[in-house]
Formats: C-alpha cells, structure tokens, sequence
C-alpha cells in the first residue's frame, strides 16, 4: 500500500511533509541555501497505534514530530489529522485543534517552567483552553496527577523538587490533561536512567490502553522501540528509507542503513553470532544532500543508479515499505 493512500482507521496522514531551514549571510542576511531537516516525508498513523519513528541524531525526526503540530512551521506538504487540514488552519484554529494533540518532549526539566509549581504547570492549559470552573480544574489536575504515578499532595511542589523520572511522569501528566487523541513524544526517555525508562513506558502503555491514546514515538534507541511499537518508521536525513511493523522490521531488515541500525543493537546473549556492519565515512550534511539517494555516500552496496535518481518508498514484501534501488524503482 502506497503512504499516500488513505485507510479508514487513519488518525494522522502525512503527505510530502517537508521542513527546510533557510541559511543566510552577509551583512542583509539574504539566503543562500537551505537546510532540508525533513525532505518529502509521508507516513499514515492508524487509531490506537504507537507509530515509532527512528534514526541517528540530525536526521530530523524530531523536527518531523514538532512539524506535525505546527511548533515548527512546515515548508510543503500535507497534514491530516482527524479529517481535518492542519497546515492550512489559521493559528486560532489550530489552537482549538490542539486539544486533540499533546506533546511529551526529551528533557522533562527544561520542559517544565522553573518558576510555577506542579498544579499551575497541570493547571494552564485547562485555563488557556477555558475548560472548567476553578474547583473542575483543581479536581481534573489532581485526578490526573494520580493516573501517572503521583500524588495529589506533591502538587504544590516546584519541578527542580522532583527527580528526573517524575519530571517525566508530570510532563506525561500535562500532555493528558486535555484528553488528547495523539501525543507526540519526542525521545521521552532518552534521558531518564535505564532503571527508570521501563517504568515511563509501561505507565505509556497503561495510559494508552485506558484512554485510547495513539502515539508517534521518537527515538534512537531501537531496543525501546521494539518494545513498544506497532509499526516503525526509519529515517536517514530527513527521508524516510524504510516503514514497516517492528516484527518484519526486525527480523528482516530490508534497506542496508537500517541493516546497519539494527547490527549494532547489543544481543542478549553473547554467544549469539551477530555480524556488525560498519558504515564508512560522514552524514553528509542536510543544507547538500546527495543528488540521488540520500544514503548513496555510505552505502555498502551502492550503485550507480544510486548517485543519480532518487529511490521512492514502495512496498518490498506485505506491509513493508522501502526506498532503495535494490528492489528496482526511481523517481520520474
């Protein structure tokens, strides 16, 4: 199935989502070139689902995530959220919208304002959204304090009282309090302690399964994904070269970069035969991608076709999607 086609369970369709960053020099700051952050990307998000997007550092994941939302303003592109149009709303349209969107990011502490105790930080967005009555939002903000994991009673501290995975577990707390359809999270437990990651993901699992939440996942650890995935989606500068359900993905890796991913991922037992692949040379740099497939400089099975046309995602084998000129397609 092409990402382009509609499926009636579709929560978030996203169509050639592009985001590029404008370089600019000299003395009136005229632009010169462009960063492509995200370049031509489209994915479906069924209801219910936890979508996984993965990648190395820089390969614009995370700006993907916050394009979706319109925190960062998308250069081109289509997103369908719910039927509806986000990137033609206007900006008080897209607030009302927002209700149904949420966002958990990758640093809890930096997240969080400093200065405003744990119930004004729950409290705000009821407020900024008039929902409620004064004692309807004290109700909802300790009830869904509760839900994550705290107290009631720690309301009334401030965000540097609280440790990291708790930080983590009142940003999870701020993204419900709208009763959202969709969070984003962006890497949520990237910078958490080991011992503290499993915690946060099952308590997003539980919150999934209680309210019906459906998840895009960002993250570069692809141990944590497998774990808690439906599907996954593999970036490599601001492309994605493969999509697939974390089964298939894993077990039969398709496109040489995500081959490359998954040999370096630790194996339980060390006397597991494992081969690791090791890519040669440099991420070349998103303001000069590569004229044809954006993997073409450190790819191991390079061809000429690589260098010059660029491959288009297409399915490989059932539900599985990959953008690589080993399985013999290009772009017009």
């Amino acid at each position: 199935m092409s990402p382009t086609q509609v499926q009636e369970d579709s929560l978030l369709e996203v169509r050639s989502l592009k985001t590029y960053f404008p370089i600019r020099k000299g003395l009136f700051q005229r632009e010169v070139g462009q960063v492509k952050a995200v370049d031509d990307v489209s994915f479906q998000v069924r209801k219910g689902e936890s979508f996984g997007i993965v990648g190395e550092s820089g390969c614009g994941k995370s700006t993907t995530g916050r394009s979706l939302l319109r925190l960062i303003e998308p250069t081109g592109g289509e997103v369908m959220f719910d039927g509806h149009k986000v990137t033609e709303f206007s900006d008080s349209r897209m607030r009302e919208i927002r209700r149904d969107m949420g966002m958990i990011f990758q640093d809890p502490f930096a997240s969080l304002n400093p200065r405003h105790k744990v119930r004004k930080i729950l409290e705000e967005p009821l407020i900024v959204h008039g929902i409620g009555s004064a004692e309807e939002r004290r109700s909802r903000v300790e009830r869904v304090m509760e839900t994550v994991g705290l107290s009631s009673w720690q309301l009334d501290r401030f965000p540097h009282q609280f440790s990291g995975g708790q930080r983590q577990r009142i940003a999870i707390a701020r993204a419900l309090m709208l009763q959202p359809k969709l969070i984003v999270a962006d890497e949520p437990v990237s910078a958490l302690d080991v011992s503290i990651q499993s915690q946060i993901l099952n308590l997003m699992q539980d919150l999934k399964d209680e309210f019906g939440l459906t998840y895009v996942f960002i993250a570069h650890d692809l141990s944590v994904v497998k774990h808690f995935c439906d599907r996954v989606a593999v970036m490599y500068l601001g492309r994605i070269v493969e999509l697939a359900d974390k089964h298939s993905l894993y077990r039969e890796p398709k496109h040489p970069y995500t081959q490359a991913l998954l040999s370096a991922v630790p194996k339980p037992d060390p006397n597991a035969a494992s081969e690791r692949i090791i890519l040669q040379g440099e991420i070349p740099s998103p303001a000069n991608v590569p004229q044809g497939c954006v993997f073409s400089t450190r790819c191991p099975q390079v061809m000429d076709i690589c260098r010059q046309q660029k491959p288009v995602l297409q399915p490989t084998s059932e539900g599985h999607m990959t953008a690589c000129h080993l399985y013999g397609s290009a772009e017009a």
